[in-house]
């Protein structure tokens, strides 16, 4: 049975899942993810992805609206950084439908793919 504070959970994991369905969005993400914990400015972000100014400011006002970025002003500079607690959450949220509940993907699965995917990236990196 689902209470009402499970279909909010929901609701709000959805929201973060669109927030990121956008492939600029994604990209940002990866980004951020690879320059943590200290984060970019938006102009190293903007530099990076080729995104126009206000493009990527509506993009990381999206992100960061639905909790996927964190922002620290440092002087004049604005400071983005991948809120990975929320991305923790995510994928507990994941985990916990596909490998415990149900068991659709057995958790050792999971393991082999991010070998699998760490594998594939490195080979793009050379």
């Amino acid at each position: 049975m689902t209470t009402r504070g499970d279909a909010e959970q929901v609701i709000r994991y959805a929201d973060m899942f669109a927030a990121m369905g956008a492939e600029p969005r994604l990209r940002i993400m990866q980004l951020l993810l690879t320059a943590h914990p200290q984060g970019l400015v938006a102009g190293d972000i903007q530099d990076e992805l080729g995104i126009p100014a206000s493009t990527l400011s509506h993009h990381l006002d999206k992100l960061k609206n639905e909790e996927l970025v964190k922002v620290r002003r440092e002087g004049t500079f604005l400071w983005y950084t991948a809120n990975t607690e929320a991305l923790q959450e995510l994928l507990n949220f994941l985990y916990a439908e596909c490998c415990t509940r149900n068991k659709a993907v057995k958790p050792g699965d999971l393991v082999l793919i991010v070998k699998a995917s760490k594998g594939s990236q490195e080979r793009r990196n050379k």
